[in-house]
């Protein structure tokens, strides 16, 4: 062997060397930008749950001047031959602030083993709700349409005392990490509705149960 097949081969291995090491630099950089990236959203993160019995009475009004007093850890449901009023007290368990985008009501009790229907599907609310971390707050919705068919059924589970199911889809307040959360509104015996989170399912990540 001479000295310049030598020197190709040790400049060759060097190059070599110095491209595992680039390799495991970068590999490792990225891990720990996905785990810093990681830390950010679960920092952003929200959760709604039903808030507890004992959390403030809060006054709702809807934009028809329609007002509802809505106790904690409970929900109301009122229907009229004009609109069907809906609202619920909620908490925010997650680190994030909560941002309310859309809803979607079934006039029946659904378990959390059947899924959400689409979010192309929700009802969008006409402003904006939010609610922040470690905070109550509340979600109101109204049907107003007398000749959906959705109007009919669900205003006549309201008035016959049936339970209904709320899917509530909302997110962070950059727009991300969308949540459809599943809610019961089981009726009382003073007229009152007992409210109950069943499941919750992530829309831009993976479900923690899958």
């Amino acid at each position: 062997m001479n000295w310049s097949t030598a020197s190709a081969l040790a400049t060759a291995a060097g190059t070599l060397v110095l491209a595992i090491a680039t390799f495991l630099s970068v590999r490792s950089a990225n891990r720990s930008a996905q785990a810093a990236e990681r830390s950010l959203l679960a920092g952003l993160r929200p959760l709604l749950i039903a808030s507890r019995p004992q959390d403030l009475e809060q006054k709702v009004g809807f934009i028809d001047q329609h007002y509802v007093h809505l106790p904690g850890g409970s929900g109301t449901a009122e229907a009229t031959e004009e609109a069907v009023y809906l609202t619920m007290s909620l908490r925010n368990v997650g680190p994030g602030v909560a941002v309310l985008d859309g809803w979607y009501v079934h006039p029946e009790r659904l378990v959390g083993n059947a899924g959400p229907p689409e979010a192309s599907g929700f009802h969008r609310l006409t402003r904006d709700i939010y609610i922040a971390s470690g905070d109550i707050g509340f979600w109101q919705g109204a049907l107003r349409d007398q000749d959906h068919p959705e109007f009919r059924s669900v205003g006549d589970a309201v008035t016959e005392r049936g339970p209904l199911t709320v899917d509530l889809l909302y997110g962070d307040f950059e727009g991300g990490q969308r949540v459809i959360s599943r809610f019961s509104l089981m009726p009382r015996e003073n007229d009152g509705w007992l409210l109950a989170n069943a499941r919750h399912w992530n829309l831009d990540r993976p479900n923690p149960r899958s």
